[in-house]
């Protein structure tokens, strides 16, 4: 008889025992921790990247639920009389009051709302950080598509989410924000005005903006956001993590630290350093001072007013956009705002569908818990470079006021740059990242042949000064030759053996050109053989 079966020993164990047992009887609690507390995660600094977007996303909800017992999401007039003396006697919306008071009468309120803010920011930067690392080292392949998409989604959610959030006070920047939302609603063709009415429940402002937004910041979004960080983390442990290669580690298998006790610990002081750290910013920069803008009014717009930067890529796509309107069957479309507002969801959309357009372009269907390093993946990591450039030039537009004010120049002259750089730069830097790429590809090739530089210089018998090359070590070797060089998919003869031409689809025609673009000549530099390493070491080469 086992011991959890003899009610005697039941009896004497202690009550900690007694509630695992009670809890192991209905849910298998013991079989659970002994197949996960014991699962085994790699070490690699840029892991913790999706760790900081975990963590900030519990700040966020533990501050928010915080904020929500004292604010009040309502547009109702009244006429303030609190702590802070210059705004005393002014109309405000209660949002407005609310967001004062807490800021100045409640305990800590000030810092909680400084926490929250600063934790939306680390929580979208963190996201989109960890998801450029994802990108540039492949780790979206087969099995991971699904998470690809569940990150996509949080990054998007996070964004509008954080835009909702401190559109919430209603106050001066943020009304602005809205005001400028309103205006690409509004230049959606035929249903823009019933958009807007629907959204503000009238005219712009309306009294029903911010307790919609409201429900939708602190409920809607928040709810889908967790349901998908919790799917994200069970598919991270059904799939097992990535790893990058090196001795020892192969796609069947994980090289690292168990969960339990390792892991936590290191997880568990992770939460506290990135918990203090926001905190230490948020007491000390600050952040969103809706003080210092008033509450909002319609006739009025902020100076050198700016969304979060995360939002300035949709900004700077507007701002930059000729003022170009046209008449169309009696309708004027607002095509200067318009086509912005759908390239916005283009780019987005892009980015989301990638793991499948390079799995349908290369042909790959194999299964990928080895990362890429990014010098191997030339056109990949130049497209993400590419992208980022897109991204960095837009922000610019989306603060050409700022620049322009701050280092004493032409904001049309601005605008002109940013409008050239939207198409000149993304070439560019995509080009000068692969070529990167490909030298940095070359100097592996180099070392894995001819070992490492000692700066020992030798003369050999006829005279010939050569350096001598220590070899690399046999783990280094395998480290920078792990990686696959798939050859390009090829349309094949356009003609069988017996003269007939085959009809060749143009899809499959566009997917052989880009397989050739990822994988044909000039796309990556040939590893080095064993025989010619093996010549190489032999004796032959210069040593």
């Amino acid at each position: 008889m086992s011991t959890n079966d003899n009610p005697k020993s039941r009896e004497k164990a202690p009550a900690g025992q007694k509630a695992a047992d009670w809890a192991d009887g209905r849910v298998g609690l013991y079989n659970l921790a002994k197949s996960n507390l014991r699962k085994i995660f790699p070490d690699h600094w840029s892991f913790m990247l999706g760790e900081i977007c975990l963590y900030s996303f519990i700040i966020i909800i533990l501050t928010g639920v915080y904020l929500t017992l004292f604010f009040k999401p309502s547009m109702g007039e009244v006429v303030y009389h609190g702590s802070y003396v210059p705004l005393q006697g002014v109309r405000m919306s209660e949002a407005y009051e609310s967001t004062l008071n807490i800021s100045f009468d409640v305990r800590g309120g000030l810092l909680v709302r400084q926490i929250h803010h600063w934790a939306a920011i680390v929580f979208v930067a963190g996201m989109l950080v960890h998801m450029m690392r994802v990108f540039f080292t492949g780790a979206f392949r087969k099995p991971r598509e699904i998470n690809w998409t569940f990150g996509f989604l949080l990054l998007v959610m996070g964004m509008f989410d954080g835009f909702l959030g401190y559109s919430l006070p209603d106050d001066l920047l943020s009304g602005t924000g809205i005001r400028f939302m309103e205006g690409a609603v509004l230049s959606v063709p035929i249903v823009g005005t019933y958009l807007s009415f629907f959204l503000f429940g009238g005219q712009f402002p309306g009294f029903d903006v911010v307790p919609r937004f409201f429900t939708i910041h602190i409920l809607l979004l928040p709810g889908i956001m967790l349901g998908l960080v919790v799917a994200h983390l069970i598919l991270v442990v059904y799939h097992k993590h990535t790893q990058f290669p090196g001795p020892g580690k192969t796609n069947k298998n994980v090289v690292g630290m168990p969960l339990m006790p390792v892991y936590m610990a290191k997880a568990g002081g992770f939460f506290f350093v990135v918990f203090g750290v926001i905190t230490l910013l948020s007491a000390i920069a600050t952040v969103n001072p809706i003080w210092a803008y008033g509450p909002y009014r319609p006739d009025q717009v902020s100076t050198d007013a700016q969304p979060d930067w995360y939002m300035g890529f949709s900004e700077g796509l507007i701002r930059i956009m000729p003022g170009w309107e046209i008449n169309f069957a009696g309708h004027t479309l607002v095509l200067g705002v318009f086509i912005p507002l759908i390239v916005f969801p283009l780019v987005l959309t892009a980015i989301a569908v990638y793991p499948f357009i390079e799995s349908w372009v290369t042909g790959d269907k194999r299964e990928h818990h080895l990362l890429d390093r990014p010098r191997n993946a030339p056109t990949r990591t130049g497209l993400g470079v590419a992208w980022i450039s897109l991204y960095l030039i837009l922000l610019v537009g989306g603060g050409n006021d700022l620049f322009a004010t701050h280092f004493h120049l032409s904001i049309n002259a601005i605008t002109w740059v940013v409008r050239v750089s939207f198409f000149v730069l993304p070439p560019v830097a995509f080009i000068i990242t692969k070529r990167i790429c490909l030298g940095l590809q070359r100097r592996d090739r180099e070392k894995v042949l001819h070992g490492r530089e000692t700066g020992v210089i030798k003369r050999l018998p006829h005279g010939e000064f050569i350096e001598v090359h220590e070899p690399l070590p046999q783990g280094k070797v395998f480290e920078l030759t792990a990686h696959d060089q798939p050859k390009p998919l090829e349309i094949g003869a356009e003609v069988d053996e017996n003269g007939v031409v085959r009809k060749v689809k143009r899809t499959q025609k566009v997917r052989a050109k880009l397989s050739q673009a990822f994988y044909g000549e000039g796309s990556q530099i040939p590893k080095p053989t064993p025989q010619e390493h093996e010549e190489i070491t032999s004796g032959h080469g210069h040593h």
